[in-house]
Formats: structure tokens, C-alpha cells, sequence
């Protein structure tokens, strides 16, 4: 008799992770490593922020918290989304978790049965499809493309719908690709799911901050107001406040979900982290500085890599509207050879290859679901940056 559950057979570590881990095995070998793999800002959290922590430790906020959070964060969790997005939530329509992958998870845990589908478009985030699997539901995947802007489209919607479809993912700016989706191609997506009133959306906004030039982020229930009532509208404080091991991500929906996801977190891992919780409620409430300052430096070390790497023989990159990521194809690269005489059949060839040659760390495109291409995050300094760039296009000139 096996002991791990089948459930495990059908999913896979995560890319991501593999390849940080991968480039932290090469450092210590004593390798000159550059890691652009991990999708974590390099800023500090804000002095603020901090603050409000300690402050938090020295009045002895240091309980056991309700399930889905402290008071005050779930009503800045409100006062977020109104002012900010325009959506009117209750505070106990809103959830708080340990990260977002909690939320994801307890939403697919508590909604999804046997055979439900998920349509996840491509290039996904990795995790989305093994959560997915874990909680016995089916991923669907839609492709989509660099013509389009690796953004679905709505006749591609409309196919992929099905009588078992519960939900869809949508995830703007996008990891991997950066893209985002404007009002008017959210409305074209929203007007699709209007029409069928049995498929829920689940929109992962964590990059919402972090979008360029004069872009304006909307997010699905701020477009149609008649999806409110099967919408998770899904946040956090890691990307756009520089805190990811804070480990809190947020969410707000119907009453009948938020209940069920409050009752599977409280037979998972009960309420978050006391300690972040209070420096969220100061990231939310406090002054947003932070944010403007943070989104000007990620622009110009977009433009930086999108401009070097276009320069690169074998390289298309695409200039990406938000997110810390860049997106670029190989697919030139594809059938070549390296100086050592191994041909570069796969994306995961390429980035292996550029790892071993040149010490630069990527993700492949087909751990996200599309390829030949590989995601690059800059959220690194300008100097890496550089430093990288002239790595990988050194590499692609090797290439014969």
C-alpha cells in the first residue's frame, strides 16, 4: 500500500523555487550566480511599516488572532478596496490569510468537487494549476500570445467554457508575462462571463501597484458590477509594500464563500500572524510614498532590461505594462548550439545552458505554461541589471 496520497502524483514542485534553489546550490560551490528567478522586491519594507510592528510586539499584540483577521485590517481591507478600486465590501465579506497562496487555496479548497474545471490562461503563475490539482479540480488551460499581448481574448473565453467550468483565474499585471489588461479588454472578458452565470472569477490584483507610463489598473468587479456577487477579488501587501516574508495576502467576495474559506482556514492554520497583521493595517492606512517611489525605480529597470535584451542576438522581449517581470522569447534560439557542442532543443535547454555559461539564473516559459521563453525578474538593481544583461547577450552570440 502506497503511503502518500495520489493527490500528490499529479502535481509538481514549483519552478520558481527549484530554480532559486538551484542558484543558491551554485553559490555556495562558489559560483558567481545572478538570480533574476525570484519574484520578491529588493526594497526594504518601509521604516513605517516596521514600526507599527514593534509598536505591536511592545503592546503585547501577540495572541492568537480571529480567523480571518484582526478588526482593524479587515476595515482597512475595506477602505482599500473603495478608495482605490470603487468596490463596496463589508468587513466581514474579507479575509486575511497567510499570503495569497492561502487565499487561492482556501477558495479552491472550499468550492471546488471532482472534475471541476479552472481555466487558468498562459503563461500562468505556477502554483495556480497544482492548487488546482490538489483540491481534485482540472485545470483548463487557454494559450495565449505575444500578438495579443499575452492576454485572453474573449472568443478564447467563450470556448473554453464549459458546463463543469467553476471558475477562471485572472491575474493582472501578470506573473509571468507583466501584462495587463486594460478596461476595455477586461470588459470584453467580463461581458463574456456574464453570460454564464455558473462560472466564478478569481482575480489575483498583487501586482495592482505596480503597473507603468499612464496605465490605468481596473480590476474585473470594479468593470461589471453584476459579477460582484461571484467575484474574489484577491490582494496582499508583498509586492506593492516590499513584504513578502510578512506573509499576509487578502481577499474579499460573497458572504456564502467568505464564510467557507474562514471555516477551512480555521482547520488549516487558524488567523495570520498577529505581528504582520498590524504592519498591514499601517501599510494600508499609512502614507502610500512608498509606492510611487518603488514604481518609478521598477520603470526604469524595465526599460533598462527590455532595451538590453532586444539587443541580444536570438531575443524578442516585449515591453511589458506592470508587474517586475519581463517575458521574452527564445524561440530563435531554439536548434542552435553552445560553444560545447549541446543544442538548445527547449526553453528549459536555454536557461540551463545560460545558468551554466554564464552564471545568470532564469525561469523557463513552459513552467508557466507557454513557451519557448523564459521570465526574468528585475527586481534587482540597475547595476545587476547591466551586469546581467550583458551576461545574456554574450551567451546568445555564443550560440550557433
Amino acid at each position: 500500500m502506497a503511503f502518500l496520497a495520489d493527490a500528490l502524483s499529479r502535481v509538481k514542485p514549483s519552478a520558481t523555487i527549484a530554480v532559486t534553489q538551484k542558484a543558491r546550490e551554485l553559490k555556495t560551490q562558489g559560483r558567481d550566480i545572478i538570480s533574476l528567478s525570484v519574484g520578491e522586491p529588493d526594497f526594504d519594507t518601509p521604516d513605517n511599516i516596521k514600526k507599527a510592528a514593534i509598536d505591536a510586539i511592545n503592546r503585547g499584540e501577540t495572541k492568537y488572532t480571529p480567523v480571518s483577521g484582526i478588526t482593524p485590517l479587515r476595515e482597512a481591507i475595506v477602505k482599500k478596496f473603495k478608495r482605490e478600486n470603487g468596490l463596496d465590501y463589508k468587513a466581514n465579506q474579507t479575509i486575511v490569510c497567510t499570503g495569497g497562496k492561502q487565499v487561492l487555496y482556501n477558495a479552491f479548497v472550499a468550492t471546488l468537487n471532482k472534475g471541476d474545471e479552472v481555466i487558468i490562461p498562459a503563461p500562468y503563475w505556477v502554483s495556480y494549476p497544482d492548487m488546482v490539482l490538489l483540491c481534485g479540480g482540472e485545470p483548463v488551460f487557454v494559450a495565449t500570445t505575444l500578438a495579443h499581448g499575452f492576454k485572453l481574448q474573449a472568443a478564447d473565453l467563450e470556448r473554453a467554457i464549459t458546463p463543469r467550468t467553476k471558475w477562471i483565474i485572472l491575474n493582472s499585471p501578470s506573473n509571468p508575462s507583466g501584462a495587463a489588461y486594460t478596461r476595455d479588454e477586461l470588459k470584453a472578458i467580463t461581458d463574456v462571463l456574464v453570460r454564464h452565470p455558473h462560472v466564478w472569477i478569481l482575480t489575483d490584483d498583487m501586482y495592482e501597484h505596480l503597473t507603468y507610463g499612464d496605465f490605468v489598473f481596473t480590476t474585473p468587479a470594479q468593470i461589471e458590477p453584476n459579477l460582484m456577487d461571484r467575484t474574489l477579488t484577491m490582494n496582499g501587501v508583498s509586492k506593492a509594500y516590499a513584504m513578502t516574508g510578512w506573509r499576509i495576502g487578502y481577499a474579499a467576495g460573497p458572504d456564502v464563500l467568505m464564510k467557507a474559506m474562514d471555516m477551512v482556514q480555521g482547520q488549516q492554520t487558524s488567523g495570520a500572524c498577529s505581528i504582520s497583521q498590524w504592519a498591514a493595517v499601517e501599510a494600508l492606512n499609512g502614507p502610500q510614498d512608498f509606492i510611487t517611489t518603488s514604481r518609478k525605480a521598477f520603470e526604469g529597470r524595465r526599460d533598462l532590461v527590455v532595451s538590453m535584451l532586444n539587443q541580444a542576438s536570438l531575443i524578442d522581449c516585449p515591453m511589458p505594462e506592470g508587474a517586475f517581470y519581463v517575458y521574452p522569447s527564445c524561440a530563435k534560439a531554439i536548434g542552435k548550439k553552445t560553444e560545447s557542442g549541446k543544442v538548445i532543443a527547449t526553453d528549459e535547454d536555454f536557461v540551463t545552458a545560460l545558468l551554466e555559461a554564464e552564471g545568470v539564473a532564469a525561469v523557463h516559459g513552459t513552467a508557466f505554461g507557454l513557451g519557448p521563453n523564459f521570465r526574468i525578474s528585475y527586481a534587482t538593481s540597475n547595476a545587476i541589471l547591466e551586469e546581467a544583461c550583458g551576461k545574456i547577450q554574450r551567451f546568445t552570440a555564443s550560440l550557433r
